[in-house]
């Protein structure tokens, strides 16, 4: 059994959602999902089918993060695997859709930071055992940071 390191750069205005689905048409539903949540989004999608041909199926409506979400899902190679490339949105803005989505079984991240997918692979296969999300913590907000972290919430609209 090998472990294996698939480093995901953060690209400026890109995030990512990466989760576990389990039907050959979780393509097609999670593309519905996204245009449905917010209508200016671009986004590619690529989902890894786990039996019969095990091929990478993708949608999406921009070519380069199609190209993007197919690049990684094939790297990864882990069945039922997806990975979304978004931009024009965020993911608190497509994440109830995505969850409601019947094949959706788990959430693994959603972030513009920088992420390394664990994978364990064998003879069978290959399987995601963890999700490394951006950087470790430096220390404990205090009044001064958690002010900021109020006013910038509510300077990007998300607070009253």
């Amino acid at each position: 059994m090998d472990i294996k390191k698939i480093k995901i750069e953060s690209i400026e205005g890109v995030n990512i959602i990466c989760g576990y689905s389990h039907f050959i048409k979780s393509a097609e539903d999670l593309y519905e999902a996204l245009v449905n949540a917010h209508s200016s989004i671009k986004f590619g999608i690529a989902f890894c089918e786990a039996s019969q041909e095990c091929l990478v199926r993708y949608e999406g409506n921009d070519d380069e993060l199609i190209a993007l979400a197919k690049d990684y899902a094939y790297k990864i190679g882990a069945g039922h695997f997806f990975i979304i490339f978004m931009k024009n949105a965020f993911p608190i803005n497509v994440l109830d859709r995505i969850k409601a989505c019947p094949e959706v079984v788990r959430i693994l991240c959603a972030t513009a930071n920088p992420v390394e997918i664990l994978l364990i692979e064998d003879e069978q296969g290959k399987g995601v055992i963890g999700i490394i999300d951006g950087f470790a913590s430096k220390g404990i907000e205090d009044e001064s940071t958690r002010k900021k972290r109020y006013e910038f919430l509510r300077k990007i609209g998300y607070k009253l």
